[in-house]
């Protein structure tokens, strides 16, 4: 198949992958948020976090955040794009929510442990988003899946 057809499998990949990641984006950031305000703590610092991935000696909470912004659609988008490619088509919630550990390992273990800011935030509350990003992109990836199997 040419690789140039809109049908091609890695072309609905990349179309399903940015889909999953516009969704996951918004939404992964639930469970750090929830900890945050009940645990009476700053619901912005895992932002200004994700800022510091780009702004690394940025002080301005304006700066931090428009930074997180553009840190954290990048890897949204880039991972639910992996994702897309290579999660199976069985149980791909499940093994998006395993792919979020994963993907927890490398961003907060290996990565951002070299960043102070992400370095200082609850261990437990990241990795929960990093779950509910695996989650949700398992999830979306099925729906978008399943409509376009049961097309004629």
């Amino acid at each position: 198949m040419d690789p140039h057809d809109p049908r091609h499998p890695s072309r609905g990949a990349l179309r399903d992958g940015l889909l999953a990641g516009a969704v996951a984006g918004v939404l992964s950031g639930a469970p750090s948020t929830a900890w945050a305000i009940v645990a009476g703590q700053d619901p912005l610092a895992a932002t200004r976090a994700a800022g510091s991935l780009l702004l690394p000696n940025e002080t301005r909470r304006g700066r931090l955040l428009a930074g997180a912004a553009v840190a954290h659609t990048a890897l949204s988008l880039g991972w639910a794009t992996a994702l897309a490619a290579t999660l199976p088509s069985r149980h791909t919630t499940a093994a998006g929510a395993v792919a979020g550990l994963a993907i927890a390992a490398l961003d907060l273990g290996l990565v951002g442990r070299r960043f102070p800011r992400i370095r200082e935030l609850p261990v437990l509350p990241q990795v929960a988003d990093h779950v509910a990003f695996g989650l949700v992109v398992g999830a979306v990836l099925t729906r978008v899946r399943s409509r376009r199997t049961s097309r004629p």
